[in-house]
């Protein structure tokens, strides 16, 4: 009888990775392919009783406590989604900043970081300022790429400012203080910002017909928003999430919770809290959480099964050897391996293939994971923005004015993903930026 092992770890792995290539070409999703694969390997190459190892190595990644706090970010997300509490901050924020050219696109970046210190989850983001920020420049005469460009990459900032999702899950496949990686990640989020508001400020200064201001009589009839009914709620969740983690009052898990509860009872307030708003908000949480487990348990298997057969091992000495075994070089061969598969891969399996992988090497070169893991959260901002398969350009599109194409969308954000990799070769370059709190 054929065995796998037979083959050895070189041609094993090229298999492997062929194996799953083929299968994702005929439709199958990441998180059945990597288990099939997973299966099939850990049949062919062990026998039945490597299954026992595998299944454990699955039970440990779903039964972690900290993976708790995924649904319940994922829950302000779409509890913020169903209500009125982001449209109210983005008219009060509106009104603050018309007088200022450009300032519908720097009030919708500041409303995303605002938004993404609530939830940590991009789509919802994204949609939201499609269907508030988007119309309303176009409307105001914004240069069309200069409007899309900024509702994006606004919109995807959740994916590095804290409580981010991705952090959470790099934390776990890392085994890292995800508190740790929250404060570390938050200035290089913020840098990325400041970023592309400065970039905004200086194309409108340079052109002005690329953001005219409102007619001044517009600009009086607009009815005045309530500022306190609509910063109020996101201030107090922002304090309570952040401010419990950062002064070590609670834990993440704990921390999540309250915002959760904290929404909730915003929205209770406010009287939009209904059963039908529950129910869609708990369905989406379902789905996305249902998403992120099951290629979650699939990558795992598969991570498993390819570290048995020695396939780390292989992989560490493969990197080395194509980048010289320096630190700098092998930094840069990891970035642009993220950078590729973010092109066609979604985060979460991206993260549980590679960071299992990378990260002892990461700590065999000497540098700090908690960095390594601020660096992954801003390759993945990458990922969201670029074609063919950018998450953030197909949820901007599913709510954008007829007539805007997935082209116009990918071509505005060309820019921004210049300004991205600005910011992560910053981070390379100066990884105090995020460990400036050790």
């Amino acid at each position: 009888m054929f065995e796998l092992s037979s083959i050895g770890i070189g041609y094993g792995s090229l298999l492997m990775l062929s194996l799953m290539i083929l299968l994702l070409l005929t439709g199958m999703q990441l998180a059945f392919a990597t288990g099939f694969v997973a299966l099939i390997f850990a049949l062919g190459w062990f026998g039945p009783p490597a299954l026992g190892i595998v299944t454990s190595r699955m039970y440990s990644f779903i039964g972690s406590y900290v993976f708790l706090a995924v649904p319940m970010f994922v829950l302000m997300a779409a509890l913020l989604d169903h209500s009125g509490i982001a449209r109210d901050l983005f008219d009060a924020m509106n009104r603050l900043g018309r007088k200022l050219r450009g300032g519908v696109a720097v009030q919708t970046l500041v409303v995303a970081m605002i938004l993404a210190s609530m939830s940590g989850v991009i789509g919802g983001e994204t949609v939201l300022l499609g269907i508030l920020a988007l119309p309303q420049m176009l409307r105001l005469g914004y240069d069309r790429n200069l409007a899309i460009g900024t509702t994006c990459a606004g919109g995807a900032l959740g994916t590095m400012l804290p409580p981010s999702i991705v952090l959470i899950i790099y934390g776990l496949t890392a085994n890292v203080s995800i508190g740790d990686l929250f404060k570390g990640a938050f200035l290089p989020a913020f840098i990325l910002a400041m970023l592309y508001i400065a970039y905004v400020l200086i194309r409108v200064r340079l052109n002005p017909s690329l953001a005219p201001l409102p007619a001044e009589q517009e600009a009086e009839e607009a009815p005045a928003p309530n500022f306190v009914k609509a910063l109020l709620f996101p201030i107090l969740s922002v304090v309570t999430v952040l401010g419990s983690i950062y002064s070590g009052i609670a834990s993440v898990t704990e921390a999540s919770a309250l915002g959760a509860v904290g929404i909730a009872i915003s929205t209770l307030i406010r009287g939009e809290l209904t059963f039908d708003m529950v129910r869609k908000a708990t369905m989406t949480t379902l789905r996305t959480c249902g998403m992120i487990i099951w290629i979650g348990i699939g990558a795992t298997a598969l991570v498993g099964v390819y570290n048995l057969m020695g396939g780390i091992e292989f992989v560490r000495d493969s990197i080395f050897a194509v980048s010289g075994g320096h630190g700098l070089t092998t930094i840069l061969f990891m970035m642009v391996i993220l950078l590729v598969l973010g092109m066609f891969l979604d985060w979460v399996g991206v993260a549980l293939l590679t960071m299992p992988i990378f990260v002892p090497i990461i700590i065999e070169l000497g540098y700090s994971p908690i960095w390594f893991g601020v660096v992954f959260c801003m390759n993945m901002q990458v990922s969201f923005l670029s074609p063919p398969f950018g998450p953030a350009a197909f949820y901007l599109k599913s709510v954008a004015p007829k007539g805007i194409t997935l082209g116009h969308i990918f071509t505005s954000l060309m820019p921004f993903i210049g300004l991205q990799l600005i910011a992560l070769a910053l981070l390379i370059a100066f990884p105090q930026l995020a460990l400036w709190w050790e």
